[in-house]
């Protein structure tokens, strides 16, 4: 009985420290963090060039460029991001099965006091890469 209980909480241990794992590798790499520069800066263009070729195949770099600045622009420039939410997962609606990293951010825009961005990765044999944004 003992060992089956150690069982049970090692294999939480583990499905813990690995979803820590892949979230904290991401943040130790910048990814989020060079992205969201790419948009905040307005290089929207250079932004959906470094996104997954699953996102690319649902958007054309001229359509992205110009939804990104219909959003953005009226918010003005930005003040800050601050991460608050990391969640793993491997399925998400409209996306093949792998693994997901959903980022959640408290944005501060100049125009627009808090918003928040939600920006998701997925890992592929290249690394991560971002798959989504959305800001409301």
């Amino acid at each position: 009985m003992i060992f089956k209980n150690i069982g049970y909480l090692l294999s939480i241990f583990l499905l813990t420290f690995s979803s820590f794992s892949y979230a904290q590798k991401l943040d130790d790499t910048g990814e989020s963090s060079k992205w969201l520069h790419l948009v905040d800066s307005g290089q929207y263009s250079e932004s959906w060039s470094e996104m997954n070729s699953f996102f690319k195949q649902q958007i054309t770099q001229q359509k992205w460029a110009k939804a990104l600045n219909n959003i953005r622009a009226p918010l003005g420039k930005i003040i800050s991001h601050k991460k608050f939410s990391s969640k793993e997962y491997t399925s998400l609606p409209g996306a093949p099965d792998g693994k997901y990293i959903v980022l959640q951010f408290k944005t501060f825009f100049q125009n627009k006091k808090e918003s928040t961005e939600t920006l998701t990765f997925s890992k592929s044999n290249t690394g991560w890469s971002v798959v989504g944004y959305y800001i409301d």
